[in-house]
């Protein structure tokens, strides 16, 4: 098997996962977002390798006990109002709660 198959086998099994932790329907090829969610449009990667996991390492490390911490990645030449803030899942789920389907509102639909 080759490398572009297993990356695209590992892609899809990843969004499937996420998709269910989330509480999301997993989309796959069909185009547009990865995940339809009630209130998240996501877009699922993954890589074996990521520069970004060296800056939430720093985040971590110099984070004090009672914070969460997040990347912020500005890109020069581009404006501040679309850096990119880089946050764990469990990070975020904590923030968040259980956002399986939870509607705009922020009531439950029932699942």
């Amino acid at each position: 098997m080759g490398t572009a198959t297993q990356n695209k086998r590992r892609g899809k099994a990843y969004q499937s996962r996420l998709a269910k932790r989330l509480g999301g329907e997993n989309i796959g090829t069909l185009g547009g977002e990865d995940i339809r969610h009630p209130y998240l449009s996501v877009e699922a990667k993954t890589r074996k390798v990521f520069v970004g996991e060296k800056y939430m390492s720093q985040a971590k490390a110099n984070c004090p006990t009672g914070k969460i911490p997040i990347v912020v990645i500005h890109v020069v030449g581009r404006e501040y109002k679309d850096d990119l803030v880089l946050i764990r899942l469990a990070d975020f789920e904590d923030l968040y709660g259980d956002i399986r389907g939870k509607r705009d509102d922020g009531s439950n639909s029932g699942r």
